[in-house]
Formats: C-alpha cells, structure tokens, sequence
C-alpha cells in the first residue's frame, strides 16, 4: 500500500476520496488548493499524488509542472471532467501518470491508484539498483594501487567524460569489463544502458543479426523482428569484447556503422540511426593483426582513438595483497565465514606464482580456499598444488596402438622448437596455449585444427588463428588443405 496525495477544491470528493482509498490500505493525505498540496508533496514521502484539473488559482497543469519540479518520477493522476479532456490529454504529454473522468467508477480508480503505486515503486528500485551499480563500477572500486594500475585510473578519468571511443586491451582474466563498466558508469551515459556482447563467443552469420538485428523472414529461424546490440544500446554505450575475432566482412559493416552510426538490420532495407557510445577489447595484439592481415586497419584506427592497456598480474605484484583480501571478503559473506586471513607462507606462494590467468585466476584460488579451509587461517596447504609447483602442460599420451614405435624417439618430450618457439611468440596466455601444441606435436608427430580447439577448450574459429599466428612466425608448418590438414615441425615430413 501507498503514500496518496489527494488535491481538489471540492471538499466533498476528498472526504470521499479519502475514504475509498483508505479502506484498500493506502495512508492518505488531502489538500484543498494547489500550493497546499505542493507543500504537502515536499514534506511528505509520497507514492502517488490525484489532483483535480480546474481550481481556482493554480490549476491541474501548474501542480503537475510544480509537482515534476520536485519529484519527476512521482505519478500524478488527473482528474477531469468532460468538458476538459483536452486539458487531460496534454496533461499526458506533460509527464501525467494517467487520467481519470469525472464522476468515475469506484473500482476504476482504485485499480488505477494500485497501478500508479506499483509503477513508483519499480522506478525506485530501479533508482536503487542503479545507484548501487554506479558505486560498484565507479574506478575507485577497482582494486590495486600499483603505478601501472595508476595510470589506468586517470585515463579513465579523462575518458570517461567524453564521447571518445576506447580501444582496452590485455591479457584475459586482466578485468576488461570492468574497466569498461567503470568508463560507463562514470560518464554523462550513465543513465542509459550498457550493453555488452561477446564477438569470440558467436558465429560469424548469428553475430551480425546480434549487432544488427533482423528483420522477420531474414533466416531460416527468424520468426520475428529482433532488434540488435546496436538498437539496444541507444543513449548508452556497446562494449565489443574480444573484437578481434569477428570476420573481415563483418569488419566493414562495423566500421561503417561506427563511422556513421547508422545501419540496416539483416533482411532490411530501412536505415536505423543510432547515438552509442563504443567500447572495445582484445586479449590479441591488433597491430599484429592487422601486420598479419586479420585485422583491418581503418577499423583499428577508428577503435584506437583511446586506448588502455592493462598490466598483467605478474606486472603488479603489489596489488596481490589487495586483490586477495578483497576477494576473502566477498566469498566469507557468499559461504556464510567469517574473519577468514591469510597465513604469510600462504601469501608468500601467491606472490611467487606467475598467474597466467590473472586476476580472474586469483579470484578462483582465494574462492576455492574459503570453501575447502577447515579454519579461519588460509595456509599454503588449503591452495591448489600447481600454485606450489607450477609445471608445464603435457597432454596425456595417445594409446600405444595409435602411436608408431618409432615415433616416441623422433619426438622427444623437451623439443628443441619450444625454446625458439618462445622466443618467437609474444607472451601471455596464448603463448601458454602454443607452447602447449608444441608439446602435443612432440607427442603425435602432428596437431589438427580440432585437437587444438579441444586441447585448450576454445573455438576451431580462434584454434586456427592462433595456429596461422604460428605459421606466419616459422614455428610451425601447415601440411595439406581443409579440414585434413596438419600442422607440423618446420623440417617435418606429413604424417600419415
């Protein structure tokens, strides 16, 4: 039940009013004119407000206008009789909840009250809710004190004001997102909507119709009008992750509509306009890409205009701490512990071990310790062993039946192309995932585009850029075409 302001010069319908609204539960207030109603409005924590439209002195259309003034999100129902419905409708057209016709139907009004009651408390919480995510991804809640960390917090700084696209990139795990939220959150877009899409995680034809939307008919599939990330997106900001792998011919159709930003849903005709603010990320290195030819260049220099490269964790050490404690907070209040720490051998490991998946790896360890620790003290026991003996992947050997006698010889386990290989390679999870074909080759004589995929768990789409990386760096060779083909050692025949 509801706050209810009633404001009418006739004191017969506020006795009435006042009544009927009473008994469904609502605490109600009245006022006889329109400035006793406003005072009424400032001094009391109102769900819904009923004003008459025709009283002497200030009318229905100057209590709205006042009312707004104070409260904009207050719904204000008009009441008006016949020969006023005129003044109802732009009543309507000046922010009014709705309007109700003298004389009325009891029922009508007390469903329209309840209407209007429910309406304030969505918006509310609503409010609520956005108030809590902008404090949540305001920057200064993004942990770390480190010099590299620093310097992200005053670019976002003087970004975040701006319409100026962002191009952020690092290594995964790194806290893209949250960079991309924050840039969001603490600009004049706020109120809008943020709106992110994964291009790794799509195909390349559902990808287009997700950015664009489709028009009913476009597909097999398209029952309907779907209005795309763009549409969605409109007044706010469109994060891009991983934009790296999205197709050359999906490429010129998003520079195009980040150039102009206007664009046709797949099937349509009709040219959309839109006002989106973009944001980017890669865990890849675009000016390789675009070295490579991957990547276009008049896209990257039109994602380019900013850009924020975030450290990896083996780079800021000094936010271990910090980021441990905070992620220990978190899990005691999501398991129900309490005053959980870290012993200084525990945190002497953390400290020591390289985090190939960054910060989004510690999160998984400190989460893993708070359920799996018998006390309160978290100790270089309760942490998972490959943080205390870190080794390098080797995959499981294939059946002896499917190996020849003499192919375990040829291959030796350490490889002499893993060192060059590393050298050749940049650094960071990728890397891991090369070197980790290597070892794969070492063992079969040869890896395919799907072993690779399976391997290391990720798309046969971004398995065969990664493994046309190592080709274009000598690291190793392709043998064959299509799906049959291998990729081999450089000075290594096909392998049957």
């Amino acid at each position: 039940m509801g706050n209810i302001l009633i404001i009418d010069d006739e004191k017969n319908y506020l006795v009435i009013l006042e009544d009927l609204l009473s008994e469904e539960g609502h605490r109600v207030l009245t006022a006889e004119s329109g400035p006793e109603g406003l005072e009424l409005v400032k001094n009391n924590d109102l769900d819904a407000v009923i004003t008459d439209m025709k009283m002497p002195g200030m009318d229905g259309l100057q209590v709205l206008e006042e009312i707004r003034a104070v409260d904009a999100d207050l719904p204000v129902i008009m009441m008006t009789a016949y020969g006023t419905v005129e003044k109802a409708v732009e009543a309507m057209k000046k922010g009014a909840f709705h309007y109700i016709l003298k004389p009325f139907e009891n029922e009508e009004l007390k469903v329209l009250v309840q209407k209007a009651v429910e309406h304030h408390l969505i918006v509310r919480q609503n409010r609520q809710m956005r108030g809590i995510l902008e404090e949540r991804h305001h920057f200064h809640n993004i942990v770390g004190k480190s010099p590299p960390m620093q310097k992200v917090y005053d670019l976002i700084r003087k970004v975040a004001p701006t319409k100026a696209t962002v191009l952020i990139t690092g290594e995964s795990g790194t806290g893209k997102e949250l960079i991309a939220r924050a840039i969001h959150f603490n600009s004049p877009r706020k109120a809008g909507p943020f709106i992110s899409v994964n291009c790794g995680a799509l195909p390349e034809n559902l990808l287009e119709s997700e950015l664009f939307g489709h028009e009913r008919g476009a597909f097999t599939g398209a029952v309907g009008l779907r209005k795309g990330r763009f549409e969605l997106a409109h007044g706010g900001t469109l994060f891009l992750d991983e934009i790296s792998e999205m197709s050359p011919p999906l490429q010129v159709k998003l520079l195009r509509a980040l150039q102009e930003m206007r664009f046709e849903r797949v099937g349509g005709t009709e040219t959309l306009h839109v006002d989106v603010r973009v944001l980017a990320a890669s865990n890849r290195n675009l000016k390789e890409e675009v070295a490579a030819g991957r990547f276009r260049s008049d896209l990257f220099f039109r994602l380019n205009v900013v850009h924020i490269l975030l450290p990896p964790l083996r780079e800021r050490t000094g936010d271990i701490p910090l980021l441990a404690a905070y992620f220990l907070r978190k899990y005691e209040k999501q398991t129900g512990r309490e005053e959980m720490s870290l012993r200084p051998d525990a945190l002497r490991v953390l400290l020591d071990y390289p985090w190939p998946g960054n910060v989004r790896e510690l999160e998984n360890v400190i989460e893993r310790a708070v359920i799996l620790c018998p006390g309160q003290e978290i100790t270089e026991d309760d942490l998972p062993s490959e943080l205390l003996r870190p080794a390098p992947f080797s995959p499981a050997p294939e059946p002896a039946a499917a190996v020849s006698p003499d192919r375990g010889l040829e291959f030796a386990k350490e490889s002499p192309y893993r060192a060059q290989a590393q050298r050749l390679l940049p650094p960071g999870p990728q890397r891991m995932r090369q070197l980790r074909a290597l070892d794969f080759i070492s063992s079969h004589g040869y890896i395919t585009n799907r072993d690779y995929a399976r391997l290391n768990e990720l798309s046969e789409r971004q398995a065969l850029r990664e493994l046309s990386e190592m080709v274009d760096r000598g690291v190793v060779r392709r043998v064959g075409k299509g799906r049959a083909c291998q990729y081999v050692f450089p000075d290594q025949a096909r392998t049957s």
